[in-house]
């Protein structure tokens, strides 16, 4: 099996133990919503809403990089990450709603890690550790084959790392049993795909930022 192969294992595998858990309540025995509701202000709510927007741009990342590229391994690594992000994504906004929480509030982001109050001055739309500028979201729009699929690498790997970084502390914090372990295949599946990422740099005579 190729290393993209692997790596796709590992997402698969990731999100259908996540699947899996919330059909048959092995470790849970009712649904979030049937037990006490996370408040408004809990790492629950925070991580949910934090790493839904995290997980758009990665979204839009990909699907910008499938019309830049006709290589093979991008592409699939592309819509791979997609299709598990969107999934993942619908199910922390599905959360939300059975909560009866609002999926937008006012609070700074990462504000249930303790980070920093407000994204640093010139952020350019990161709002979060990882996430790309406007700028370089543009950028990756103009370029096309090689430089592309190495900026998109490069760009998904920081995205990554950001979003490891907030899935570990929704496996300290969140009290929701799925979402600690939906946070914890996040995690292993993204360190997956980051070591993967590193040798298509590698294979482009390129390295992560």
């Amino acid at each position: 099996m190729t290393m993209l192969g692997i790596a796709a294992a590992v997402v698969l595998a990731a999100g259908g133990g996540m699947t899996l858990a919330l059909a048959d309540g092995s470790d849970d025995p009712a649904p979030p919503s049937a037990t006490a509701s996370p408040s408004t202000d809990s790492a629950d709510a925070g991580f949910a809403r934090d790493m839904a927007v995290h997980h758009q741009q990665a979204v839009e990342m990909s699907f910008i990089v499938r019309d830049r590229t006709q290589n093979e391994d991008i592409r699939r690594l592309a819509y791979d990450i997609a299709n598990t992000q969107a999934n993942q994504r619908g199910m922390l906004l599905g959360w939300l709603n059975l909560w009866g929480l609002p999926i937008a509030s006012g609070d700074e982001p990462m504000g249930w890690m303790d980070m920093p109050a407000s994204p640093a001055p010139g952020h350019d739309g990161a709002l979060m550790p990882g996430m790309a500028t406007k700028t370089e979201l543009e950028r990756l729009g103009k370029l096309s084959g090689k430089e592309a699929e190495i900026f998109y690498l490069q760009l998904m790997t920081d995205h990554h790392k950001g979003g490891v970084h907030m899935a570990e502390g929704c496996v300290e914090r969140c009290t929701v049993g799925v979402e600690k372990r939906l946070a914890q295949g996040m995690v292993d599946a993204q360190e997956s795909e980051i070591d993967l990422m590193a040798d298509l740099l590698k294979e482009r005579g390129a390295k992560p930022r």
